[in-house]
């Protein structure tokens, strides 16, 4: 196979993977690293050759599927769509601010908005941080936020049905915690109750950390654990180093996607929108870290193992 400058921009992305073999080459070499092929379904290494013909390998093993192609255990397994589009699709999201819709991909790549839907769910799948690094610590904020449709904007019916209260009734709470110079964790929670959000605050955050929040009556009592410091935004938003600011930032813009781009999330699908967002926000570019779009798209690339979503369990019904 002739070798080809890997992609830096989306229009060298899409150029380099209409080449079926760039698409192999570029995962296979992050699939196994060392360039020890491992069989999917047994994890032998006594793999044949790539056949470039087939484009597949075969376990030297005796089993069932003992011929496998670089979907086999990725979020792409099973799917008849090729990669050139599925690896055009993850370029767009991992690197698209404020995300990417379905039907924007359809067009895009020329699949039904329904396909692109899947793939996307897929690939949110594939960039989920897991949280292995351990909590967060220094100088750590936590807030929370209210997703959720503007009753103006609703038809009458949907109003009635969806909204049945003030302030936050009727919309799916969101809480985060942002390490200043690090990593942002968000996850739905059911209440803002103080049991529910200390939970989450001593899940994600290491005991002695400075702590900021704003005057939340639920955040009182974690002064014997943390350093906590509140500002009153009734009064101020910033109080010298305590403020809740770079929260602010995510929050916009994470509703300025889901506002101006997917329009309406439904409640059960808000987590995978949060894992989309927080992979792009922690692998910005900043200063000490000058990340680029093929860095991000290769670290998206380098999870799609072990990872796999049905359509009925995105959908809630049965096959």
């Amino acid at each position: 196979m002739k070798e080809h400058k890997e992609p830096e921009s989306l229009q060298e992305a899409i150029i380099y993977f209409a080449d079926p073999d760039n698409c192999i080459r570029y995962l296979s070499v992050r699939r196994w690293p060392d360039g020890k092929v491992i069989c999917p379904t047994c994890g032998s290494d006594g793999v044949s050759e790539f056949n470039s013909t087939r484009r597949t390998w075969q376990c030297a093993s005796h089993h069932t599927k003992r011929e496998f192609s670089i979907k086999v255990g990725t979020i792409f397994a099973e799917s008849p769509i090729g990669l050139d589009k599925w690896l055009t699709a993850m370029w767009m999201l991992t690197n698209c601010k404020n995300g990417v819709s379905s039907c924007e991909i359809a067009r895009a790549v020329k699949v039904s908005q329904k396909a692109a839907w899947f793939m996307l769910h897929r690939i949110r799948l594939a960039v989920q941080d897991d949280f292995f690094g351990g909590k967060l610590g220094g100088e750590v904020e936590v807030d929370e936020t209210f997703i959720g449709g503007k009753a103006r904007n609703m038809h009458l019916s949907e109003r009635e049905r969806r909204i049945t209260g003030t302030g936050g009734k009727g919309k799916t709470i969101v809480f985060g915690a942002l390490e200043r110079g690090g990593k942002v964790r968000a996850a739905v929670v059911e209440t803002r109750k103080k049991a529910g959000l200390q939970a989450c605050v001593r899940e994600h955050v290491e005991a002695g950390a400075a702590l900021y929040s704003d005057a939340l009556a639920s955040y009182d009592g974690l002064a014997q654990e943390y350093a906590h410091k509140v500002v009153d935004h009734a009064e101020k938003y910033v109080d010298g180093q305590v403020h809740t600011n770079g929260l602010e930032n995510f929050w916009s813009l994470l509703k300025r996607g889901i506002a101006g781009t997917y329009v309406s999330v439904e409640p059960f699908h808000l987590f995978r929108y949060l894992d989309e967002q927080m992979f792009r926000y922690n692998n910005r570019a900043t200063k000490d870290n000058p990340l680029t779009d093929a860095d991000r798209f290769d670290m998206a690339v380098r999870q799609i193992v072990g990872k796999r979503v049905t359509f009925a369990e995105l959908t809630g019904k049965p096959n």
